[in-house]
């Protein structure tokens, strides 16, 4: 079975993407953090042991974006909260092992994506925790159904975002990954 790895991104654009940083640093500074920090990431990767798909938004403008490698398989992620388009990305991945990542996690390696699908032989979901209450990756076997309340109730952008999907997820056999930092505002730059 392979192995698929989603990484949703969105059109970095200002005033679009990273607002919060934004507000910190200005709107084109955050644009363009998010834009290096996007193709760092996808370079650093890229592993013959999984496919790379990326998830995209805004969904015309990103699946036609010359800013994103054009030999990476897209998908439009769609409407909805966080939580839908992740479960419909999750869900429409092919069989098999499936994790999902955002693009602004600066400390993540192919060792911790590597430790994600191994995790996913002995458990049916994995999540990786951040230290704000989130997380920054959560994959799934994919051999069958995924759980249909996952992500339902979440608070998400919240401290509380992890614990709300555990609660969506009960029942199911789940690991946990180390803690990643995500970038929502410059103190996170440097922590």
């Amino acid at each position: 079975m392979h192995k698929t790895l989603v990484i949703m991104v969105k059109e970095p654009r200002p005033g679009r993407v990273k607002t919060r940083l934004g507000r910190d640093i200005g709107m084109i500074g955050a644009a363009w953090w998010f834009r290096h920090q996007t193709r760092s990431l996808i370079r650093r990767l890229r592993d013959p042991r999984w496919r790379i798909v990326l998830a995209v938004s805004p969904d015309q403008e990103g699946m036609n974006s010359r800013v994103w490698p054009l030999d990476l398989p897209r998908v439009a992620q769609g409407r909805g909260d966080l939580g839908d388009r992740m479960g419909r990305r999750l869900r429409g991945a092919l069989k098999g092992p499936v994790c999902l990542i955002g693009a602004d996690i600066p400390g993540i390696t192919r060792g911790h994506i590597a430790r994600a699908f191994g995790a996913l032989g002995r458990a049916e979901l994995v999540f990786g925790p951040a230290p704000d209450g989130g997380y920054w990756l959560v994959g799934a076997q994919r051999y069958g159904a995924l759980p249909p309340g996952l992500f339902k109730d979440v608070r998400w952008s919240t401290e509380y975002a992890l614990a709300d999907t555990l609660t969506s997820a009960a029942g199911c056999r789940v690991a946990l990954l180390d803690h990643l930092r995500d970038v929502d505002t410059v103190a996170d730059l440097h922590g």
